[in-house]
């Protein structure tokens, strides 16, 4: 399928880049999907894994910005290009998928909707989108796809590598079914991105996530209960 609008991914993005700029850019990208990642796994306190997103949201907006040719106001439209519909489907797919996960891996597990539990996932739905998966879709899709764009002009290849890099950022949660989990959806997401724009990744990012909560997936999801295996 064609990228957004039409148009090869590395047009749409970032200029491109000559060989010493490339491999500034190649440090730069691994030191930021690979090492800062691996940092946080290993040695930040749970608690600050809320403060190190937004940091590196910052980090993030500063690198669009540095990197010129940003057209800001997608961030805030593009709506018509969301297809309410798939956006339904996709929950219910993620919702069903997390339920047998939770199933499988918590024998006896029962959802369970008392009023704390809905008042909990009432605030839950008004704060993931904007706390959580907008920050993940600024680092994650709009710099990913705008900044690095000339190191992976594939576009498929660019999906792959894509997911990779948003699994990896979830080491911290020292879970398979997370790591599997986050790369299928990596992979969702930067096809989205690519094919829709941002505001179509934001709403299927913040309704996946909500989902999973929704569905008691929190066990995996939340820092609160990260285990480090040593």
């Amino acid at each position: 399928m064609e990228p957004l609008a039409g148009r090869p991914l590395a047009a749409v993005t970032a200029r491109p880049a000559g060989a010493r700029g490339r491999g500034w850019l190649w440090a730069e990208f691994v030191a930021l999907y690979a090492g800062a990642p691996l940092a946080i796994a290993l040695f930040l306190n749970p608690d600050w894994m809320f403060a190190a997103l937004f940091g590196f949201t910052l980090v993030g907006l500063g690198l669009i910005w540095l990197t010129g040719e940003f057209d800001w106001r997608e961030l805030v439209r593009g709506w018509g290009r969301v297809r309410w519909g798939r956006t339904a489907a996709f929950a219910l797919f993620v919702g069903a998928t997390g339920f047998l996960i939770m199933a499988a891996t918590r024998p006896g597990f029962v959802p369970y909707l008392s009023p704390e539990r809905l008042r909990f996932l009432a605030v839950l739905w008004l704060l993931y989108p904007l706390l959580s998966a907008l920050p993940q879709e600024l680092i994650f899709r709009a710099l990913f796809f705008h900044r690095y764009a000339p190191l992976l002009p594939d576009p498929r290849a660019a999906r792959l590598v894509n997911a990779a890099v948003f699994a990896l950022a979830h080491l911290m949660y020292w879970s398979v079914v997370v790591a599997v989990m986050t790369f299928v959806g990596g992979w969702i997401f930067a096809r989205v991105y690519q094919l829709r724009g941002f505001a179509a990744v934001w709403m299927l990012h913040a309704v996946a996530g909500n989902v999973l909560f929704t569905v008691g997936m929190g066990t995996y999801f939340w820092s609160g209960n990260v285990v480090r295996p040593f």
